[in-house]
């Protein structure tokens, strides 16, 4: 994840970097070579804080068609010479899913401008994916000796070919290549290599395994600490910890847990979190409130005491909750989750005091905003709305209108209308259900997306479960 440069939510820029239904509905309303100008700076300098699950390219592709917008501007991005020495996939990516979306209604362009980059472009993989989903056979076949020819017939060629082939995420295009004779026995060599690969890497084991004893697997844990290791291994302890403790290992377990080093700590507080020990939340918050523990410890402490379901643990968030600190603060989405109605005041309050320390994006806002639609807290509806024209995260922004939906009564005269227009298809679902229809454009927009082959089935269900076979 990054922090993209985000402009104002009141701008017209800012609503299309969002995906906020508004940002449709001012670039249509907006002069054209304006709303053009920040569609495009929405695209190719990706918004999104999450690439890899934020949704904008369907509904950037969607107002490309309204707009009847070219596709210089993509096509020089695609094709600068930053792609030769900036290959992540975050820098092109969106724009290869517009492109593909695109070809999807139709844009002959948008399907060349799509083989082109996949012949020559860095990030080929991701182009070769959108042409397996919507090209045809012809034009797949035009790409094969230009992609094969990525891979020379040296060993190192070979098997980076295996790779690609294993690893495809649309094997559409090498299974049709493999068909051809002039490729087949390569692909089929490439293809054996993968399976025969895929096969040694679950028989071989991945590195040191755990001794069969609590001081073993302790030890184990801390190992994985170590500088030339990055995975910390403090949850796979835990699980192993469930495997060979008993009970005559309690009090080993609870001296490790108050003073053993960090990991192998950790380790013991999940593993007494996950199996209801009744000291495992003191422990859990003298791990947290210690000055001199570290942030990986209090961390891992408060995802133990998160993973709780007891009513002991609700009890206790009870009382944590009025505390300021990252113990109140998990204390709080504990009650989000698990509590009941008398918690809607905690739960309120940590959603004003996170918005107003943090902002509109703070990780813990997620819970939160939810805990306030299930706990139906109708007094959230002003912090709430804020979240929602504020946040950059589109999901974010869909939790805020499915708790604005359990807790606003103007939902659905208000956010629910341009909601239908969101690039969250979830987003448009809630939408879908919600939006009062004495709006000419919801109408509207509710047979556009029942029609359009795009459009995800639950969001189409949705819609057709209000406009109904007559309205359609």
């Amino acid at each position: 994840m990054f922090d993209p440069d985000i402009a104002p939510s009141g701008t017209l820029l800012g609503l299309l970097q969002r995906g906020r239904g508004d940002g449709t509905l001012h670039a249509l309303a907006a002069p054209r070579a304006e709303a053009l100008a920040a569609l495009n700076d929405s695209v190719l300098r990706d918004p999104r804080r999450d690439w890899q699950v934020e949704n904008r390219s369907l509904y950037y592709a969607r107002l490309y068609m309204q707009l009847d917008g070219g596709l210089e501007e993509i096509e020089r991005h695609l094709f600068h010479p930053d792609d030769l020495v900036d290959t992540g996939e975050e820098r092109t990516g969106l724009a290869l899913a517009v492109l593909g979306h695109l070809a999807a209604y139709g844009r002959d362009a948008a399907r060349l401008l799509l083989r082109s980059y996949a012949a020559a472009g860095s990030n080929w993989r991701w182009a070769l994916d959108e042409l397996a989903l919507r090209d045809d056979d012809a034009g797949l076949m035009t790409l094969a000796p230009a992609v094969l020819a990525r891979f020379p017939d040296t060993e190192d060629g070979r098997a980076a070919l295996a790779t690609a082939v294993r690893d495809a995420f649309e094997p559409r295009p090498w299974r049709l290549w493999a068909e051809d004779p002039r490729y087949g026995p390569r692909l089929a060599a490439a293809g054996e290599q993968g399976s025969f690969d895929r096969w040694q890497r679950q028989l071989r084991p991945r590195g040191p395994r755990p001794g069969w004893s609590v001081t073993e697997v302790l030890q184990w844990a801390e190992a994985g600490l170590e500088p030339e290791s990055e995975e910390h291994r403090h949850l796979a302890a835990a699980r192993c910890l469930a495997a060979v403790a008993g009970p005559e290992d309690r009090p080993e377990l609870l001296r490790a847990a108050r003073s053993a080093p960090d990991a192998a700590r950790a380790a013991v507080l999940h593993h007494l979190a996950e199996r209801g020990d009744p000291d495992a939340l003191d422990l859990i918050e003298d791990a947290v409130v210690d000055p001199f523990s570290s942030e990986r410890l209090a961390s891992a402490a408060l995802a133990a005491f998160a993973r709780m379901r007891s009513v002991a643990a609700v009890e206790r968030a009870r009382a944590w909750a009025p505390r300021t600190d990252l113990l109140g603060a998990s204390a709080a989405a504990m009650l989000a989750r698990r509590g009941g109605r008398r918690d809607a005041g905690p739960v309120l309050a940590a959603l004003r005091r996170t918005v107003r320390e943090e902002g509109p994006d703070a990780d813990g806002l997620w819970e939160l905003v939810d805990g306030t639609g299930r706990l139906g807290v109708g007094c959230a509806a002003p912090v709430l709305r804020h979240i929602y024209r504020e946040t950059s995260s589109s999901h974010l922004r869909g939790r805020a209108a499915g708790a604005l939906a359990a807790t606003d009564p103007g939902f659905a005269a208000g956010f629910a209308v341009e909601c239908l227009w969101d690039c969250e298809e979830t987003t448009r679902e809630l939408a879908a259900r919600h939006a009062a229809t004495g709006d000419d454009r919801v109408v509207e927009q509710l047979r556009r997306l029942a029609a359009d082959p795009a459009e995800e089935a639950e969001v189409q269900t949705a819609v057709r479960s209000r406009i109904g076979p007559e309205g359609s």
